[in-house]
């Protein structure tokens, strides 16, 4: 008999494997689980078997949080098992030997923490909290409410029209989410548990490529109501377009040379082709909105408003820049990523011919901004970036983008000085290299390192590290902030302010394109609401019921993106949508989750808000 045997994966082991990878695929879709409580007793059971049994905390503790969690959930627990819960959740996260004990009891303690009513519930009457009600994952996942199974059938029987009528009912930008939302929908797809999640925003884009001429909304009468919009951007055009519907005249106004907002000041051309983007908001304004451009809107000209319009939504986005308070920071050279992009979204492109740029920040702006570098001349470009690169709050793929088109990231440097040459000009970046360490706010936080500072020669910084709402001068209306965001109550009114509302940008700070229109959205309503009446937005699109048929892995069909060394000497579109064939497999992986396995949509559709 051989003494040692090559090492080989037996097939137990195999299938172990397989089942820890399915495990890991639920887990990755499972932010919208039926029961907090259930998921968490699930959790902490299996952590339990993976158990060394070692140390008390870990080998009795986390079975006795199972068999606790179990009566909460069958109805058997009282009010102070909740309490009992929450010391034993602690006394295995502070006591535990190892992370098999100490995370368990880590999550179980934010668990019961932070789903304190749901637990109550279940003492209280037996079931989860009503806050808390099932819903279909991509539909939650998504903060406009679009019915997304809903277009996706549609898409499936080649009633692309149909598909974006659905949509426009709850977003009024269909294409342009289609070529640069964030598609947070994805993260909850419950195809991810098969394979992989729903190319959704693709087959957002395709639907309207394929929509032919745009069907007209149906509009009610005119109510004599006046509403003022204050800012041309997403939530802006969006609380004008459902007013509009609703039958109010509405006028925005606009500070800048075009509408778009951040949409065009804030998003590179190669990612949102202008055409494209004043095709959709020619649209929108085409059905009876008023705009006035290349009006500022102050305190004063807000205090006019209130008495001209009936009511104002005030959605004037987050156009400054923010500082990294660092000395040479007013050399000539030095130019905030805001000021960049707004520049390129005036069709002012700069010339960074031979130059060697760098760029400060690790988010999406940052990226867009490093990328444009290059397409306007950069010989070379940084993105000098405190964290790690994985640290980056930019999406993956714009990180995986700006690489494959030369951009270097320079991670864990931090800027401490600008230097400049003979001429006052930026001579280079001085930085300080980091050690990561501990957390801090919910993530991996630098140090400075025991190495010493060194200078990134360059010709240009551009800083990209946030953006800053300009309310400064609305605060002696009496608009309250916070942090220099709008402070509204939930329906999105100023209380302080009769009539007044805000959304969007400067009221969240700088989000996300889809959480901007669900805030016009939302406003939209509420105003209505407010100047006495109670219109809805409704649509009545048949959706073609779900199709049983064989459901096994299907990969997911991606976007191609123009080669690297080709697009990266343009601001020409880099993605080429789905193609027809492509469109078909992908819209037919939807599990039809409206149908199956949540319990969703009782009693039909919402056909209207």
């Amino acid at each position: 008999m051989a003494r040692f045997h090559l090492l080989e994966l037996t097939p137990e082991q195999k299938v172990m494997d397989e089942l820890h990878a399915s495990v890991g695929r639920r887990l990755e879709v499972s932010s919208l689980a039926p029961c907090p409580v259930e998921f968490t007793m699930s959790f902490v059971n299996m952590c339990a078997t993976q158990s060394c049994g070692k140390c008390t905390p870990c080998r009795v503790g986390l079975r006795a949080l199972r068999h606790l969690l179990s009566d909460v959930l069958t109805g058997t627990a009282t009010m102070a098992t909740i309490d009992e819960i929450e010391r034993l959740a602690q006394t295995a996260y502070l006591s535990s030997d190892c992370a098999i004990g100490y995370e368990a009891g880590a999550m179980a303690l934010r668990a019961v923490r932070g789903f304190r009513d749901d637990f109550v519930s279940h003492v209280s009457h037996n079931s989860c909290a009503s806050a808390l009600a099932p819903s279909v994952p991509c539909v939650a996942g998504c903060p406009a409410g679009v019915d997304v199974p809903g277009y996706l059938a549609l898409v499936r029987a080649d009633r692309c029209a149909d598909a974006v009528r659905l949509i426009r009912k709850d977003n009024p930008f269909p294409l342009v989410c289609g070529l640069v939302c964030e598609h947070p929908c994805e993260r909850n797809c419950r195809r991810g548990m098969v394979d992989d999640p729903i190319n959704i925003r693709a087959l957002k884009r395709f639907a309207c490529e394929h929509e032919g001429t745009p069907e007209e909304p149906a509009r009610v009468a005119s109510t004599g109501k006046r509403v003022c919009v204050v800012g041309g951007g997403p939530a802006g055009l969006s609380c004008a377009y459902y007013l509009t519907l609703m039958g109010h005249e509405v006028t925005v106004f606009e500070a800048r040379h075009h509408l778009g907002g951040m949409l065009r000041y804030g998003i590179p051309a190669y990612r949102l082709p202008r055409e494209r983007l004043d095709q959709e908001i020619g649209w929108i304004v085409g059905q009876g909105v008023t705009v006035r451009m290349d009006e500022k809107v102050d305190a004063v000209g807000l205090a006019r408003l209130r008495e001209e319009y009936d009511a104002v939504y005030l959605a004037i986005g987050a156009h400054g820049d923010k500082k990294l308070d660092i000395a040479g920071e007013g050399l000539p050279g030095v130019e905030s990523a805001v000021d960049m992009l707004r520049s390129i979204g005036d069709g002012e492109m700069p010339d960074f011919s031979g130059q060697h740029v760098c760029v400060v920040g690790g988010g999406n702006v940052a990226m867009d901004v490093a990328r444009s570098s290059v397409r306007c001349g950069a010989e070379r470009v940084y993105i000098v970036y405190r964290r790690r690169a994985c640290d980056m709050t930019a999406q993956d793929e714009e990180i995986e983008g700006a690489r494959a088109e030369g951009c270097e990231i320079l991670e864990l440097n931090a800027p401490v000085r600008i230097e400049a040459d003979s001429e006052g000009r930026v001579a280079g970046l001085v930085v300080q290299p980091q050690l990561i360490g501990g957390h801090r706010g919910g993530r991996p936080a630098p140090r400075p390192a025991s190495a010493s500072e060194r200078t990134i020669a360059c010709d240009r910084v551009v800083v990209a590290i946030g953006q800053a709402i300009e309310s400064a001068p609305f605060e002696g209306l009496g608009i309250p902030t916070s942090w220099g965001r709008i402070s509204t109550q939930t329906d999105a009114s100023i209380p302080e302010l009769e009539g007044v509302f805000s959304g969007g940008d400067c009221q969240t700070g700088p989000a996300t394109v889809i959480k901007a229109i669900n805030a016009g959205k939302v406003a939209a309503g509420n105003i209505d609401n407010y100047l006495g009446f109670d219109h809805r937005i409704e649509l009545d699109v048949d959706v073609p019921a779900p199709q049983l048929e064989d459901m096994g892995h299907c990969a997911r069909c991606e976007t191609i993106l123009r080669e690297a060394g080709e697009r990266k000497r343009d601001f020409e579109e880099i993605e080429r949508g789905l193609t027809p064939e492509e469109a078909l497999q992908e819209s037919s992986r939807c599990l039809r989750c409206d149908h199956f396995g949540f319990g969703a949509f009782r009693g039909g559709r919402e056909i209207q808000w």
